[in-house]
């Protein structure tokens, strides 16, 4: 009897510093040999932003390959909790300065998804021509949407967007949360900062996810940002099984 063979996942991936920022403080990783994608956003506005987001994303770009399943999910984990105490300890050299980034990362193992993230970097998911929002923003707008009184496309248009309540590096303890889900063959996945979601409502995200092929999604989705005028930077990963 023959074994078939999984296909690895398909993907296209960019940052880009946007129209008006000086500096990327956006990062971004993909490791298809684990099956790890992830998109940090290093906080806008405060000392070692782009630092913070490069953090991260090096601890996860140290993971070992050839982890299983069990060990990813501890080994993802453990990567972002070593790199909250590594911009804690970068905070603590300048005078408790706050230093941070927002992350969120999709793992992809034996048909499920593994998502973790803090701060309100964003993972979507394409499944049975839906597109469904996998993470809630940790954000005091997505508390408001959380209580019925925002929608998200609201939620980026109001006074207090980008106002977070949780990011790695800045509070005492790094608070993850997580989603886990089955996935099937064609199913696409999208990661993104908030400079994406600013220009791009759902509607926009579920026509592209639905019609743009995964090798140009990233690229197309880059292309709403600049041309609604990119004043963050953007940062984009997309997938399909």
């Amino acid at each position: 009897m023959t074994r078939t063979i999984p296909k690895p996942p398909r993907f296209s991936a960019r940052t880009h510093v946007g129209l008006v920022r000086k500096v990327n403080e956006d990062s971004i990783v993909a490791r298809p040999d684990l099956g790890v994608w992830a998109v940090a956003d290093g906080m806008g506005g405060h000392m070692g932003g782009d630092f913070a987001s490069q953090t991260v994303i090096d601890a996860l770009l140290a993971l070992p390959s050839g982890l299983g399943a069990g060990d990813l999910v501890t080994h993802t984990r453990a990567a972002l909790h070593a790199a909250h105490t590594a911009i804690r300890a970068e905070s603590h050299r300048h005078d408790n300065a706050i230093i941070g980034a927002t992350v969120v990362l999709l793992a992809l193992a034996q048909g499920h998804f593994l998502c973790l993230w803090a701060g309100d970097s964003r993972l979507y998911q394409w499944h049975d021509q839906r597109l469904m929002m996998i993470s809630s923003d940790h954000s005091v707008v997505g508390e408001m949407v959380c209580a019925g009184q925002l929608t998200w496309d609201e939620a980026e248009r109001h006074q207090y967007a980008n106002q977070i309540t949780r990011a790695v590096g800045v509070n005492e303890t790094l608070a993850l949360d997580k989603r886990r889900g089955a996935v099937t063959p064609g199913d696409r996945f999208l990661l993104c900062s908030d400079g994406l979601t600013k220009y791009a409502d759902h509607a926009t995200l579920a026509r592209m996810m639905a019609e743009c092929p995964i090798e140009a999604l990233a690229d197309d989705l880059l292309r709403v940002a600049l041309e609604g005028g990119a004043a963050d930077n953007v940062s984009i990963i997309a997938i399909e099984t």
